[in-house]
């Protein structure tokens, strides 16, 4: 997969999250985002996510622009799986019908294939036993594998993960990140925000340094927390692995 930023440019206010970024990145499973909090690491995986607009600047993913239309938005963000570090399940809805329900509203499945979907991806990440429930009677973990499989029923070109483990103990925590490793191993691109560094090095191809507004250096992996170029990214890992 290939990811490029020509001149980025995106703003709330008068705080200038990303900018005037150049990037491009090719990898083959995983691109792991890493950085300070309010680095602009989500703004970036939004951007890509068709979810928020650049005020200035070109998108490109595979050698395509983004589009700038709402309409063709709408049809690029079919094509990708989006998971949220809340989950963003409807609290009325079972796990079944979560899953189901943008195959339903959004892909236009019947019913019955839509169901079908639901119960292969329920069943692959363990889930099957809760299908009916609630998300307030399911766990953290099982919460967030929930979302992973809706993301996944879609049959995404690409998934973005917005730091996915963020809310969860470190045992759920653990449990999630076995199943993005899974993920990984399927072999579809992964675009993830992440602070679990040590997810990051033993599971990304390419890892980014997001901070004050830019892209500090995006390198493989173990070149990225052996050896970081930047000076930046350094006393970030200083900091971060001291303890």
């Amino acid at each position: 997969m290939r990811i490029g930023l020509v001149n980025v440019t995106k703003a709330f206010g008068a705080n200038r999250v990303l900018d005037g970024v150049s990037f491009e990145a090719e990898f083959g499973h995983t691109l792991a985002l890493v950085g300070p909090s309010g680095g602009g690491k989500s703004t970036l995986l939004r951007l890509l996510a068709g979810l928020d607009r650049p005020d200035s600047g070109g998108i490109f993913v595979d050698g395509s622009e983004l589009p700038k239309s709402e309409e063709s938005l709408r049809l690029y963000r079919r094509k990708i799986g989006i998971v949220f570090q809340a989950y963003n399940l409807f609290p009325h809805l079972s796990a079944r019908d979560n899953v189901m329900l943008p195959l339903l509203q959004v892909h236009g499945l019947s019913k019955t294939a839509a169901a079908d979907r639901a119960e292969e991806v329920l069943l692959r990440f363990q889930l099957s036993a809760h299908a009916d429930k609630q998300p307030g009677l399911l766990s953290g973990g099982q919460r967030q594998r929930v979302a992973i499989a809706r993301a996944l029923a879609i049959n995404p070109k690409f998934l973005l993960l917005d730091e996915p483990t963020s809310a969860l103990d470190p045992e759920m925590t653990a449990e999630v990140l076995d199943v993005i490793a899974e993920l990984r191993e399927s072999g579809r691109p992964i675009i993830l925000v992440t602070h679990e560094m040590g997810f990051a090095r033993k599971s990304a191809d390419l890892v980014a340094f997001v901070a004050d507004g830019g892209i500090c250096e995006c390198r493989p992996a173990e070149e990225f927390f052996g050896n970081p170029a930047s000076p930046a990214t350094r006393k970030f890992l200083e900091k971060i692995l001291k303890y």
